[in-house]
């Protein structure tokens, strides 16, 4: 009579899961648990057990570990019901999975299922775990299940009737095979290439496709349904063994792949290092410790995945291309590798479709690593190209010494009767240089100073814009947080009063009144932090030490400080190429930007009304071991008897008062003195272009 009772009210309390007709899975979301230490317990007394909890959390982990986990719940049959039901569990790495029914009191169906047992046995032959449910029209009764596991116990269940469960077994099996057949034709297409190339890097990889595929199908399940069914050791030991293995071939692809012996030798050692903690966890697997190697190996991966992450950013950053497509497709594996560790160690919750997570995220790092291997191989293309063109350019260099030996007796001749003449250029460039050079410097120091003095406040005011934004946006939220509340707590009369406020001192157009002012301070202290770089770089007109700098900062800032000389009237147009930092005098650089484009500036101001749209063009191109440096106007050109005397000291085309004549003199000296060439090409009505070209070292003393 007790046990009746208690039957009864088990019954009553246990979580109900209603069995119709309606199509699709019924998930087992809600039922109660029970965790037992190892140990076989009799269905009689666990059915008296009073300790079942019911669950929080939707497809909970309940951990690593030996302990028995019983689960129950109650499922009714609608008096109706046609199709026999059965309970489908998606987690293929369960061990043993004990069902038992139970109505009345009485035990009228157990089944047994698991990893651990003969897969022929199977009611239905699927690497998940079905079991038959005794679906008698209008009966009630209660399903406990005790689960035992060496892995993880994670239990995702559903009720549904065999054509249901079927069609999601053979969309799941789909899945698998596009997931192997991409793999797979990565594969053989790799393996083709280490022929071709004989690339030992092809080859690592080759196994690390196989090893990821072999990893994934035990992880699945598809292992132990296709390959060996009936081997229940290698069904223990499947996932670890070739996780472990494909972590191995991982890192020794990274080694290869991104070179880090040569290119990261100190955290190289630490990879190491993990091929040891890999070589213990497979021991450990072997020796049948399955429970601790799966849980060091999941604290293992958490360190790895991030670990080779942080050295391929180091060696992106050197400068190694091919680190590019490595560090994307490692980013994908991460997040794949990420999720799937926490939500084994149980730190996120659990999702069916996590089971689905890691293939995704290897199946598309193994893409983007196949196509960081060819970037590779276009890599080592252009490294050749590069050679090649190199040995040409080598040869060329030969003839060309050869023409200038046949020229040197005759040059020699030619440039002694060059010298006096050269001598007394030189003397007159000279003391007009020395004399401009003196006023440079002092404008120089006046603008360093004057830079200086300001950079300080407005360093302070800029530095204060975010804390201010952060800190109004605070006193915002407040506001909206009061202003929510008050909708929900306040009387109707505050409310009309606090509204009426908000609209006496217009408050919305308060709110976009502080975000434009906070905007408007922002670009203005951008704009002087500019103008004040402009004019520090600008300043250093009077050193003489070469040092390695980027001569678009040279032009941006000369740009900066003739800004409100074009009083918005000319376009200045920048088509910057991709040019290395080149060792010279940037303030002398500065003063030959200065000089042409201030003369361009003139020539389109004075015929603003004959030219309707007055622009500057300014170019860079990287050649070879030169820079090259263009300056267009398009105003009205100079006629060639002009152009021919331009670099003369004191000729000038300007009013007597208004040019010395010497500006592009010293434009032409400082330019020779970086071994360098000027060129002008200008035709009369149609512009002046003047070329700069620069060598990118200067093959003396330098200073960064």
């Amino acid at each position: 009579m007790i046990g009746s009772l208690l039957t009864v009210f088990l019954f009553l309390i246990s979580p109900t899961i209603q069995m119709d007709n309606a199509p699709g899975l019924v998930d087992v979301s809600k039922y109660e648990f029970l965790i037992q230490e190892a140990g076989d317990s009799e269905i009689k007394d666990i059915i008296s057990n009073l300790n079942f909890k019911p669950v929080i959390s939707q497809n909970p982990n309940f951990g690593l570990g030996s302990q028995s986990v019983w689960l129950r719940f109650k499922v009714v049959s609608a008096k109706d019901l046609e199709e026999q039901k059965y309970l489908l569990i998606n987690n293929p790495n369960l061990d043993e999975v004990y069902f038992y029914q139970i109505r009345d009191g009485k035990v009228i169906s157990s089944q047994v299922s698991g990893r651990t047992h003969d897969f022929g046995q199977r009611l239905i032959p699927s690497r998940k775990l079905i079991f038959e449910i005794n679906s008698e029209s209008g009966q009630n009764s209660d399903i406990y299940l005790n689960i035992r596991s060496s892995d993880k116990k994670i239990i995702s269940a559903s009720i549904a009737d065999l054509r249901t469960i079927n069609k999601s077994l053979n969309f799941e099996n789909i899945l698998f095979g596009l997931f192997s057949g991409i793999l797979f034709g990565l594969f053989f297409y790799n393996l083709f290439l280490y022929f071709s190339l004989n690339d030992y890097t092809y080859l690592i990889y080759v196994a690390y496709i196989f090893l990821v595929w072999l990893g994934q199908s035990s992880i699945l399940g598809y292992a132990q349904e296709l390959l060996w069914p009936e081997w229940v050791w290698m069904n223990l030991r499947s996932n670890v063994v070739f996780s472990v293995l494909g972590s191995i071939v991982a890192i020794w692809f990274v080694q290869a792949f991104l070179k880090t012996r040569l290119n990261l030798p100190k955290l190289n050692k630490g990879l190491q290092v993990i091929y040891v903690v890999y070589l213990i966890i497979l021991s450990g697997t072997f020796f049948g410790f399955l429970t601790l190697s799966y849980a060091v190996f999941l604290v293992t991966q958490a360190i790895v995945i991030p670990y080779v992450f942080i050295m391929s950013l180091y060696i992106l950053k050197s400068g190694f291309k091919p680190a590019r497509y490595f560090l994307i497709a490692w980013s994908v594996f991460m997040v794949g590798i990420l999720l799937f560790v926490l939500t084994e160690m149980g730190l996120i919750p659990f999702s069916p479709s996590y089971f689905y997570l890691m293939p995704f995220g290897a199946g598309l790092g193994v893409i983007l690593l196949s196509f960081a291997l060819a970037d590779r191989i276009n890599d080592q293309k252009r490294e050749y190209e590069k050679e090649q063109y190199e040995k040409l350019k080598l040869l060329e260099e030969h003839e060309s010494r050869i023409i200038e030996q046949n020229e040197f007796l005759e040059e020699k001749v030619k440039q002694r009767t060059e010298e006096l003449e050269l001598t007394l250029h030189n003397l007159q460039n000279t003391q007009t240089q020395l004399v401009n050079q003196e006023k440079m410097a002092s404008l120089g120091q006046l603008t360093a100073g004057i830079a200086h003095e300001i950079n300080n406040p407005i360093n302070f005011v800029s530095s204060n814009i975010s804390p201010l934004k952060r800190d109004i946006t605070d006193l915002l939220d407040i506001v909206n947080a009061y202003r929510e509340k008050g909708k929900l707590e306040f009387s109707d009369a505050s409310k009309k009063d606090l509204k009426r406020v908000e609209e006496d001192i217009e408050f919305d157009y308060i709110l976009k009144e502080i975000d434009q002012l906070l905007r408007g301070m922002e670009e203005g202290a951008k704009r002087t932090v500019e103008i004040v770089k402009g004019l520090r770089l600008f300043s250093r007109v009077d050193e003489q030490d070469v040092k390695r700098v980027d001569i678009h900062d040279g032009i941006n800032s000369t740009l900066i400080l003739l800004n409100s000389s074009m009083s918005g009237k000319i376009q200045v147009y920048k088509e910057f190429g991709s040019i290395p930092i080149i060792e010279c005098l940037p303030g002398k650089l500065n003063q030959v930007f200065m000089n042409i484009i201030t003369n361009a500036i003139h020539a389109l101001l004075e015929n603003l009304d004959k030219i309707p749209e007055p622009k500057i063009t300014i170019r860079t191109f990287h050649i070879g071991e030169k820079i090259s440096i263009e300056i267009e106007d398009n105003g009205f050109g100079m006629p060639a008897h002009v152009k021919q005397r331009i670099f003369e000291p004191f000729f000038t085309t300007k009013a007597v008062g208004k040019g010395t004549g010497l500006g592009l003199s010293i434009v032409y000296t400082i330019i020779e003195n970086h071994k360098g060439t000027l060129e002008v090409s200008t035709e009369q009505g149609k512009g002046t272009n003047f070329i700069i070209t620069l060598p990118i070292y200067q093959n003396i003393q330098q200073h960064d």
